[in-house]
């Protein structure tokens, strides 16, 4: 079955609070789904920081294969506009709707800031 636009946005917004639910409960209460802000992509989710660094969250719930670059190049782009320093990409994986088994991607300079806490010099801004 297709999903149509407004069944996929539906889906999206139930996984983007799902994903902020979850990390609100066992990271930091103050984790919360993003509102939309407009033309200016800020990621899905806000409010956590790790090591003191902010880090964005792009939400994906796409019925198709992973999408690994265009999603990472969109959290770039959110981490970047919401001035963070981490940009990770949680993916819903088929067969759970368990939000701690669903995937997060990112890049390994945003895997090094999040491990040492400071992002390495000429890696991707």
């Amino acid at each position: 079955m297709t999903r149509s636009r407004k069944s996929a946005k539906a889906a999206g917004q139930r996984f983007e609070t799902a994903i902020a639910d979850y990390l609100a409960t066992h990271v930091d209460d103050r984790i919360e789904r993003r509102r939309l802000n407009g033309s200016k992509d800020r990621g899905d989710i806000t409010g956590l920081k790790i090591h003191g660094m902010r880090t964005v969250i792009e939400c994906k719930d796409y019925a198709g294969r992973f999408e690994i670059k265009p999603w990472l190049d969109e959290a770039a782009i959110a981490r970047d506009n919401d001035d963070a320093d981490i940009a990770l990409v949680a993916a819903k994986r088929r067969g759970t709707a368990k939000p701690g088994e669903q995937v997060v991607f990112m890049t390994l300079d945003d895997f090094i800031a999040l491990i040492t806490g400071v992002r390495p010099e000429g890696g991707p801004s």
